[in-house]
């Protein structure tokens, strides 16, 4: 049976597979997974199977023909409820989101809304009412967030594509601790109508996979001006070709490099870099200090602010129904003044422009996507503090306009997932793809927590 978006679209064209019989295999995946926390919310199965059968019978012109898909739960589906992980904050839309939209133009089929970090307020997949999403690979760890139910049921094979959002990491750190691959695009190339905000003005819609060229089919069918959409750009984002020959890969210099005593993940970082050497690309250590400056704006700056805008009127008449790690936050959005925000808004552009020259010198960042893994018990012990330093290489990215991929690239030997991300300016999504799949093919890794070999790309 196929297990990525591209095969099973291509044995649904064949007539090899019907799509009603992949959508029938995601329901009894999900069933015998046993996962409870995994999703917020579940489609009815004759409901999507009806839906998989009324496709057209070749589906030549559907790049996502018959393709199950899983939607994080604070993106629209029209017909479901729509949470953010919080019961009291719960509607029911009539519509789908731009992006569910065009999923589904495509020929995907969604099967359910996955469950995260209540408002998309967090990197650990812990701060949920309706429980903890099980790490694919390791009982006890947790399984990153916020997208937390998104990467799992990629990683665990329910779907082959889901949807997450990404405003300080969450669509690259759960990717990273379940082996699985987690395209942030470049901001307003997706549209986020009908995403309840985060950071409205650095939000964007990710991309769960099993591989880059799954997750580089979903960007392509989801990306495009949306008129509906303020944050929407008319911007480029390139095709994949060739792996290009001696790319620049910039890193942290030695003493700047985060892994909060986790040796295995220094480790394998170190031979994902070897990795990189090996195909043909050039180290360049890089200062990457001004990039963890722009990193502690985030949340010790004003934009926590944007995030409180969401829950405004909750905070005042209901506080007590907000996960109270997310409402500690969401009230400090309360604190800073307009003084605050232009004085952080001045700083930002001060350090835009040190990494614009950063990037003259180099053509991709190539970070870990977290500097450590952490267990369930530890998080819940101190939500705060290590919940930031998940988010050592990832808070900056969309403060400064940068496009990301998170990319598998290790089991270590406690049977951890470790993964590298690439990084770029904005607009060049598609160099990181033609990296990124040649990367990942070496890594010689199985898909996700499926045991199974990954499809090695014709250019790798």
């Amino acid at each position: 049976m196929p297990e990525t978006a591209t095969a099973i679209a291509a044995a649904h064209r064949a007539g090899a597979l019907t799509p009603e019989q992949t959508v029938a295999r995601s329901y009894e995946r999900l069933a015998t997974h046993r996962d409870p926390a995994m999703f917020i919310s579940v489609r009815e199965r004759t409901e999507a199977i009806a839906e998989a059968r009324a496709l057209p019978k070749k589906g030549d012109d559907l790049p996502l023909y018959g393709v199950p898909v899983a939607v994080k739960d604070n993106i629209d589906v029209a017909g479901l409820p729509t949470t953010a992980a919080c019961p009291a904050f719960a509607h029911t839309p009539k519509r789908d989101a731009t992006a569910v939209a065009r999923l589904r133009a495509a020929g995907a089929i969604v099967i359910g809304k996955t469950n995260l970090d209540q408002f998309a307020t967090g990197l650990v997949g812990v701060r949920s009412p309706y429980g903890v999403p099980r790490n694919t690979f390791k009982a006890d760890l947790i399984p990153g967030g916020s997208s937390s139910g998104s990467a799992v049921a990629v990683a665990a094979g329910i779907v082959p594509l889901a949807l997450g959002t990404d405003t300080a990491g969450s669509g690259r750190v759960p990717a990273g601790l379940n082996n699985i691959v987690g395209l942030k695009p470049s901001l307003g190339l997706v549209s986020t109508f009908g995403v309840v905000p985060a950071c409205r003005t650095l939000d964007c819609v990710s991309i769960f996979a099993l591989t880059v060229d799954d997750a580089w089919t979903a960007v392509e069918t989801i990306a495009g001006h949306d008129a509906q959409d303020p944050y929407s750009r008319k911007r480029h984002f390139g095709v994949p070709g060739a792996m290009p020959t001696r790319v620049r890969l910039g890193i942290p210099r030695r003493g700047q490099r985060l892994f909060f005593g986790d040796r295995d993940y220094e480790a394998a970082y170190d031979a994902a870099l070897a990795l990189m050497v090996r195909l043909s690309c050039v180290i360049v250590e890089t200062d990457i200090e001004p990039f963890y400056e722009t990193a502690r704006l985030l949340y010790d700056g004003p934009w926590v602010a944007e995030r409180t805008i969401v829950v405004r009127s909750l905070l005042a008449s209901d506080p007590e129904a907000i996960h109270p790690v997310t409402r500690e936050i969401m009230l400090s959005g309360l604190r800073p003044t307009a003084i605050d925000a232009f004085s952080a808004f001045y700083r930002l552009e001060e350090l835009r422009r040190v990494a614009d020259r950063t990037f003259d010198e180099i053509d991709v960042l190539a970070l870990p996507t977290a500097p450590t893994a952490y267990s369930v018990a530890q998080v819940l012990a101190d939500p705060i503090q290590l919940n930031s330093r998940l988010g050592t290489y990832t808070n900056f990215v969309n403060l400064l306009d940068l496009c990301g991929l998170a990319l598998p690239a290790a089991i270590t030997p406690l049977g951890t997932p470790f993964g590298i991300t690439l990084l770029a300016p904005g607009g060049e999504d598609a160099r990181l793809a033609e990296i990124g799949r040649v990367f990942h093919a070496n890594t010689e890794l199985p898909l996700g927590a499926l045991k199974v070999p990954q499809p090695i790309p014709a250019s790798a």
